[in-house]
């Protein structure tokens, strides 16, 4: 795994239906992401957070809500986390609302691409992220960043990044999912995405959930997570403006987070959609980071570390 880190905020709330996910960033710095992650020995550069257009809150247009801003941000994204990786370091974007995950994984498959490279994407959260502006109830663009990236979008979403699709579907595996609306649902069958919902958890387990979504990755393989904070159950997890009851547990979570960091594979990162403004004395923002920090060794099992 690259010791090198680098933290960019993006704090914008400009692809959500509530405000609040732009105090994300300031939430995790306070939760002292930066300083657990030093202390788990690796090199952390905060780059501070990106500049952006201001939410302008209007109705969406033919099915977008703000599709020039969310543009806009997701270009601005793509290019700061092309930059760390061409730079030789593992960006962590600290969002934001989950649109941002558009720039953020498009950049990702473009380094993979000049690197010669495979990627696998790890899908965290409640939700699919595979509507349109067809079938979308709200027009909000984080429900849409998945299908964006599988080519399934307005050209100025799916054209970031220099390739349409940015991404394969077979590429993602998600996990947590327990929200899905009907008409999305078809699609994300028709697109053939590998999806591990909480029924499949609680029948199957978190252990062989995670096998699976992990199988086959070598060393050849860039290890993208990204983490929507409502991945977690409600009951642990507050912050988040869609909460959806049945999430995974704590411990789950951190099985899921510790059997990423022994692939030794992580090579960036999202952590999405808290919403300080919903939560209880920055409760989430310190579980997100207590998690983050498995996915960088740190574990609850008193075992040996292989060398």
């Amino acid at each position: 795994m690259n010791r090198l880190v680098s933290l960019i905020g993006a704090p914008t709330d400009i692809g959500a239906g509530m405000r609040g996910a732009s105090m994300g960033p300031e939430a995790l710095r306070v939760a002292d992401i930066g300083p657990v992650l030093v202390g788990h020995g690796l090199d952390v550069v905060d780059r501070g957070n990106l500049g952006g257009p201001a939410n302008p809150w209007q109705p969406p247009q033919e099915g977008y809500r703000h599709l020039d801003a969310v543009v806009a941000w997701n270009r601005i994204v793509h290019d700061a986390v092309h930059a760390e990786l061409v730079g030789g370091r593992m960006p962590i974007l600290l969002g934001g609302d989950h649109s941002l995950g558009i720039g953020s994984i498009s950049a990702v498959a473009r380094h993979c691409r000049e690197a010669n490279k495979k990627l696998r994407v790890l899908w965290l959260d409640a939700h699919a992220d595979f509507n349109n502006n067809v079938l979308t109830p709200s027009g909000n663009i984080h429900g849409m960043p998945v299908a964006c990236l599988c080519g399934f979008g307005p050209k100025e979403l799916t054209e970031i990044g220099g390739k349409v699709p940015a991404i394969s579907a077979k590429w993602v595996r998600q996990i947590g999912i327990r929200s899905v609306d009907p008409g999305e649902k078809r699609l994300v069958h028709e697109a053939g995405l590998e999806v591990f919902d909480m029924r499949f958890i609680d029948e199957m387990g978190m252990r062989h959930t995670m096998e699976l979504a992990l199988a086959t990755i070598d060393a050849n393989t860039h290890l993208h997570v990204s983490f929507d904070v409502d991945f977690l159950d409600a009951d642990i997890a507050p912050g988040v403006g869609t909460t959806v009851k049945g999430g995974p547990t704590y411990r789950e979570a951190q099985l899921c987070m510790e059997m990423i960091a022994d692939t030794g594979a992580l090579a960036s990162l999202d952590v999405m959609e808290l919403n300080p403004a919903l939560d209880i004395r920055n409760r989430t923002a310190e579980i997100a980071v207590d998690l983050i920090e498995s996915l960088f060794g740190k574990s609850t099992l008193m075992r040996r570390q292989a060398r």
